[in-house]
């Protein structure tokens, strides 16, 4: 039997967490934000007055009865604005593995497994899509807590391949989903194109955007020194390097550059980012990832403020 994603114990934490967004999408609603929007519903919002066409079944008789007028009662919409999870399975998401950590990828799919699960708790459906140099097959999940057993395996039949794409990927995304949405990003982020362009275009088109940007330690602070042989885990390409601690100190500073140029972007069109090593819990991880500012993240396992 295979190991599951997340263990019991964490799924009920979990149940304790929303998933918030910032923005109201004309038409939709959703985000457990309150709605601006009134419509059929559980809570009640306000009266207004009857007019020809409207539902017969809305109006409220005991106000009739009480002051033969017709009102209409009028509800608070319950959220329900489409949730879409980005999850990268390109073969760059396999790094930590060989080091005897969890790799990025597994790791990336315990968040998704534990967004999703949150998502389901609170009636929410979440689209999960898969994507690397194109869009993967996609998992919708949906109808509460009890349909989480098929996210796990769809979640553990995936395997990391192939090369990132972010603007072919964003370009594909844009034309098979049209409506605007939240739309969660969980990546590395590595490409040797431009990754912020094609987010851009993401946040352009409406969605609002939540990356969450994962890495192994490694990554962000190279252990080894001297000279070192590197392999480029999606191309192959190789790279011989001579690492003093001037430069390790110079590579993590770049490191935090472009987290930070991730960040500005995400802030900037109105979304959220966080990022951490996979040396975070994944408690941590969640209760980073789901906190409402997004203005917070961890690296190397131990939370840095908000910039």
């Amino acid at each position: 039997m295979p190991t599951p994603l997340i263990d019991r114990q964490l799924l009920e934490r979990l149940e304790r967490l929303t998933i918030h967004w910032q923005k109201s999408f004309r038409g939709l609603v959703g985000g457990h934000n309150t709605s601006r929007f009134s419509g059929a519903g559980v809570e009640f919002y306000d009266h207004r007055r009857f007019h020809q066409g409207d539902d017969l079944r809305a109006v409220n008789w005991r106000a009739y009865l009480r002051l033969e007028k017709l009102f209409l009662k009028m509800f608070q919409a319950e959220p329900r604005a489409p949730i879409r999870l980005l999850l990268d399975a390109s073969a760059s998401m396999s790094a930590g593995a060989d080091e005897g950590e969890i790799s990025k990828f597994d790791f990336a799919r315990q968040l998704c497994a534990a967004l999703t699960y949150v998502g389901l708790v609170r009636h929410d459906s979440i689209l999960i899509q898969p994507f690397h140099e194109t869009l993967d097959e996609t998992c919708l999940a949906s109808g509460g807590r009890h349909r989480f057993g098929p996210v796990t395996d769809f979640l553990l039949q995936l395997q990391p391949r192939g090369q990132s794409n972010f603007m072919e990927t964003s370009r594909q995304f844009l034309a098979k989903y049209t409506g605007p949405g939240l739309l969660i990003v969980i990546s590395d982020f590595f490409d040797d194109a431009d990754v912020l362009r094609p987010l851009q275009y993401l946040s352009d088109f409406g969605h609002e955007l939540m990356l969450i940007q994962v890495w192994s330690p490694s990554e962000r602070e190279p252990a080894a020194g001297g000279d070192v042989h590197l392999e480029d885990a999606e191309s192959g390409t190789p790279l011989e390097l001579s690492l003093d601690a001037d430069a390790r100190r110079a590579y993590t500073e770049a490191f935090d550059r472009y987290a930070t140029s991730l960040e500005n972007l995400a802030l900037r069109t109105g979304g959220r980012y966080s990022g951490f090593s996979t040396g975070l819990t994944l408690d941590d991880a969640m209760l980073r990832a789901l906190e409402p500012t997004g203005q917070e993240y961890a690296r190397g396992g131990t939370t840095a403020g908000g910039r």
